[in-house]
């Protein structure tokens, strides 16, 4: 199902990347948005390099349009090069591909831990 920023799952969750990923970490529908997942109380910033399954990669930064965030499952290589991910993305809805956002300098997508696995 493609995603869409304005619609719900039968559940309630939102049909968008954060409403998967808070549907994902069993939060109240319709769960949070992308700035809400990067939020402290939600969870806490750590370096690419730490992450483990479950984790988020997140872009919190500029509108509706940019923002986006992907649950982590796995890296691809020991260089940490590029992992595999969970998303829900515009017209292909969700996917489960390899990613390498927030792997190069500058980027704006970091890497977060949920509050919910208490590390």
């Amino acid at each position: 199902m493609p995603s869409n920023q304005g619609s719900h799952w039968r559940d309630g969750y939102r049909q968008d990347c954060s409403g998967y990923a808070s549907m994902a970490l069993g939060l109240s529908a319709p769960g949070t948005t992308t700035v809400g997942l990067a939020n402290r109380r939600l969870a806490r910033p750590i370096a690419m390099s730490e992450l483990q399954p479950g984790d988020l990669v997140i872009d919190a930064t500029g509108n509706n349009d940019t923002r986006h965030v992907v649950i982590f499952e796995k890296w691809n290589d020991t260089a940490h090069r590029s992992y595999t991910a969970y998303e829900q993305r515009s017209v292909h809805g969700t996917s489960y591909r390899s990613l390498t956002y927030g792997r190069a300098a500058g980027s704006e997508y970091k890497a977060y831990r949920p509050l919910r696995y208490g590390n």
